[in-house]
């Protein structure tokens, strides 16, 4: 899969999961489709999806036995990295350390992790 269709991979588990999870009506921002993210983020989900991808394969498939939690910790990790990469300084939200994400983000990032896991690669 090349990165870009990872990418959107990232991207639909993370609207599927903010519908899911998100308590009440999220921010548009939240669910802007594809076509309409700014290209940074683009890069980002394709970075995510890729580092995932890798520690999947690295662990020969057996880092799906990680706990929902570890692999949300994961993914928000991965996150964090690229909003330095992308941004000098980012917003305090935008790099927070996984115990102070909400509850609807952890789920949504466990779901990203699970979505990649299982998509044909």
């Amino acid at each position: 899969m090349s990165q870009i269709e990872g990418a959107r991979v990232f991207r639909e588990a993370w609207i599927t999961g903010v519908r899911k999870h998100f308590p009440g009506v999220p921010k548009a921002s939240y669910i802007t489709p594809w076509e309409e993210m700014p290209e940074w983020e683009r890069q980002a989900a394709g970075s995510v999806y890729e580092q995932v991808r890798q520690f999947l394969d690295l662990s020969s498939g057996h880092a799906s036995r990680l706990s929902r939690e570890q692999k949300s910790r994961f993914v928000a990790t991965c996150w964090t990295a690229q909003m330095f990469k992308h941004f000098k300084e980012p917003k305090p939200g935008y790099v927070a350390d996984w115990p102070e994400l909400p509850d609807w983000q952890k789920e949504t990032d466990a779901d990203i992790f699970e979505a990649i896991e299982n998509a044909p690669h």
